[in-house]
């Protein structure tokens, strides 16, 4: 008979569950007397614990696999391809005991095809053998993306081995979404048959090679003075938002705004991978968008860039994604591919890998070659002035909500959110008092969990929040793309208008791989829409994303985490959306003493968007709003008079383009 599934080889299904989920409103049911927020998820937080408290045998988690290939084959295959693996398991020096059983995790997220035994005509179909004596298979799906092989008859003894063939019908296996360069299948090994299971520590990795060019990136800097040179980052990408590499053609860039001078003669090679700098001098104020077309043996493709803004004086705009994942936890991709994709593909200025703490395959917190893993990384691309790449992860709390730690020094620890001494909130601030550190809150409002925010943050430590992701905005109940099982009363505006003050900034919290253009994936929602007559509905439907667009004096990690820490930041959907705005001066972010404003003072605002804008509201305390319309515009200023503020008020901007784009402006606080 098989034995029941263990918790620790179900711990990642649980997860993926608790990923689904639609907040507290679905999640454990809570008691009035119960020591838990209403936004807790009891049950995974729980699940959790009882896993630290098992006491692992030695032959669990023991054992090697490899996979079995013939000559001249490497395993890859196409993303979204099907192609048969085989694997061949070996007992580690204490066998596996009858009842024991060993379990073949494939990559739980993207596309890939559930390992089952039932069905061999369906996607999937894995066998298991033996050619070991006396020792029977009994092989059944455990979970979602799980299989279980329950070793019979007798123990499988040191060295004797079980064959697996995943896609072993005729209906094979399908593969992950997205290109990877190392997509890694796990197995996890219970040796004496009590249902306590751990993972290998190394599993056989594939590579999944990207689809064919769909579509062409084309990203400029954002913000110039006269004189200065700008770099613009093109980038091939397929129909998933992967890096293309092996691609060539000429590229030919053009502007309707005479001003600048374009490159010339430029031409996407083959070791160029996939993507390419271009230089290209500012002389003269202005505002521009870049027309960039790609031209090469049968393929020919075009994009707009995003807008660049030249004018003397102007303090620099980066852009940056904050919160991201990897193969380490619940997303795919290695460390050094995120850092890569974002620098060369999307053209950040900034990046940070927030892997979970206690979250994925292998944990992080009970892990450190993972950290370590990532710090590596992080030096090597960390390159002040052109690309600043900082160390960070997610404390994952199932209880209290999730919130990245970005360590702008260099250094750090992962202090971890489960079954330590850093498990609420407060404690984790203690733990990096005096710290060059930010804690960021996301998905706020609902999504996996929802942020518990009777744990008031120092503003020091946490002067923004995350107000736009993949999950969707948590920025109020009538925000456009809003987050999944929202909980009443749990917006950030909600929070501002019982006082709280923090910036707005968006990030991907991407899986993907895509740091800075996780709004490009069909994933996310990203749609092409049929042409429009009257022009006025855009071609794409963006996707959920996010981007934080960050106003500093110089591209490093201390004028960064100023411009963080003194709010001068606004948020985007994705897409790099030129917006400025300024009270009686004052840039966004700004808190004004009401003694000193006049009656009426001036609210300034610029757009520049990456697609045509159809209004922009204006949202005050006490849920006002004031529309103003520009019906598909690209670029719009107005100046608005703001009468009656009072101390205790704040009010931002929210910008909403025809593709589905969106924006918001830091708050300015009246005191």
């Amino acid at each position: 008979m098989l034995r029941r599934l263990a918790l620790a080889a179900s711990l990642v299904l649980a997860m993926l569950v608790a990923l689904t989920c639609g907040g507290a409103e679905d999640g454990a049911e809570i008691s009035e007397d119960s020591p838990y927020p209403p936004t807790a998820q009891v049950a995974v937080h729980e699940q959790f614990l009882q896993d630290l408290e098992l006491a692992r045998h030695s032959s669990d988690g023991a054992g090697a696999v490899r996979l079995v290939l013939d000559e001249g084959d490497d395993g890859s295959v196409r993303a979204g391809g099907r192609r048969r693996w085989e694997f061949e398991f070996t007992a580690g020096p204490e066998g596996i005991a009858e009842g024991g059983s060993l379990f073949l995790l494939v990559p739980p997220f993207w596309g890939w095809s559930s390992p089952q035994a039932e069905r061999p005509e369906a996607p999937g179909y894995t066998t298991a053998t033996t050619t070991s004596p006396g020792v029977e298979l009994g092989v059944r799906t455990a979970d979602r993306n799980l299989l279980q092989v329950e070793i019979g008859g007798r123990e499988l003894a040191a060295g004797e081995t079980v064959r697996l063939v995943y896609g072993a019908g005729p209906a094979l296996a399908r593969a992950d979404d997205y290109a990877e360069a190392r997509s890694t299948f796990h197995v996890k090994v219970d040796g004496d048959g009590d249902g306590i299971s751990s993972v290998l520590a190394e599993g056989p990795a594939v590579v999944i090679h990207p689809g064919p060019p769909e579509r062409l990136s084309a990203v400029i800097t954002s913000s110039l003075r006269p004189g200065q040179t700008a770099t613009l980052t093109v980038a091939v990408l397929d129909f998933m938002a992967s890096a293309v590499r092996d691609v060539e053609g000429e590229l030919i860039v053009e502007c309707d705004t005479p001003g600048l001078v374009l490159p010339v003669d430029a031409r996407l090679l083959p070791e160029h991978g996939g993507n390419l700098r271009l230089g290209v001098q500012a002389p003269e104020p202005g505002l521009f968008r870049l027309r960039v077309r790609l031209v090469g043996p049968d393929l020919e493709l075009s994009t707009l860039s995003n807008p660049l803004r030249i004018a003397p004086d102007l303090e620099p705009l980066y852009w940056g994604d904050l919160h991201g994942h990897s193969y380490h936890s619940d997303g795919t991709g290695t460390p050094r591919d995120f850092y890569r994709y974002a620098r060369d593909v999307a053209g950040l200025d900034l990046a940070v890998l927030t892997d979970h703490d206690h979250f994925g395959v292998r944990f992080m917190d009970a892990n450190p070659d993972i950290w370590e893993e990532i710090r590596g990384e992080v030096e090597r691309f960390h390159e002040p002035g052109r690309f600043v790449a900082l160390l960070g992860y997610e404390w994952t709390s199932w209880l209290y909500g999730h919130r990245h730690v970005v360590y702008f020094g260099g250094e750090g620890e992962v202090f971890s959110s489960v079954g330590g001494s850093t498990t609420t909130p407060r404690e984790l601030w203690d733990a990096l008092a005096g710290r060059d550190a930010l804690t960021i809150a996301h998905h706020s409002a609902g999504g996996p969990v929802a942020v518990d925010w009777s744990f008031v943050p120092d503003p020091l430590i946490e002067p923004v929040a995350e107000v736009m992701s993949v999950h969707g905005s948590s920025e109020a109940l009538d925000s456009p793309a809003r987050i999944y099982g929202p909980v009443r009363d749990n917006f950030l505006r909600d929070q501002l208008e019982e006082g709280l003050r923090f910036g707005f900034i968006g990030s991907g919290d991407s899986h993907d791989g895509h740091p800075g253009l996780a709004h490009l994936s069909p994933n996310a929602g990203y749609r092409r829409t049929r042409p429009d007559p009257r022009g006025r509905r855009a071609q794409e439907r963006m996707g959920h994303g996010g981007l934080a667009g960050l106003r500093a004096a110089e591209l490093t990690a201390p004028a960064l985490l100023e411009s963080l820490r003194s709010r001068r930041v606004y948020a985007t959907s994705g897409p790099r959306i030129w917006l400025d705005a300024r009270l009686d001066g004052r840039p966004m972010g700004s808190t004004l003493k009401a003694s000193e404003l006049p009656a009426a003072p001036v609210l300034d605002v610029e757009v520049a968007g990456t697609s045509g804008v159809e209004y922009v509201e204006l949202i005050r305390k006490g849920r006002q709003t004031v529309r103003f319309p520009f019906e598909g515009v690209l670029d719009a200023r107005f100046a608005e008079p703001v009468e009656g503020l009072a101390p205790g008020d704040f009010l931002y901007l929210r910008l909403v383009q025809n593709d589905g784009a969106l924006a918001w402006s830091s708050p300015f606080f009246v005191e």
